[in-house]
């Protein structure tokens, strides 16, 4: 549970920083990482990606899933 907000913490920080939009509070980037690591795992099953589980895995389907969402959420606002 610790180490699920640790990484969705963590991957919603570092998804806006790769996007640009770094001026977002720990909660905002803890959801936007729980959320990230929803549509990760999503488009990465579709795609047919399978990441090796543990930390840096998640991590890295996170990070990729929020940087889809915050492109997405540019796009329509």
């Amino acid at each position: 549970m610790i180490t699920g907000i640790i990484v969705g913490i963590l991957a919603g920080f570092l998804a806006g920083k790769f996007m640009g939009k770094d001026n977002r509070g720990c909660i905002m980037n803890l959801l936007l990482g729980i959320l990230g690591g929803a549509v990760g795992g999503w488009v990465f099953g579709l795609l047919g990606i399978h990441i090796e589980p543990g930390i840096l895995g998640e991590l890295i389907t996170s990070v990729a899933g929020a940087v889809i969402c915050l492109w997405i959420w540019n796009k329509v606002s």
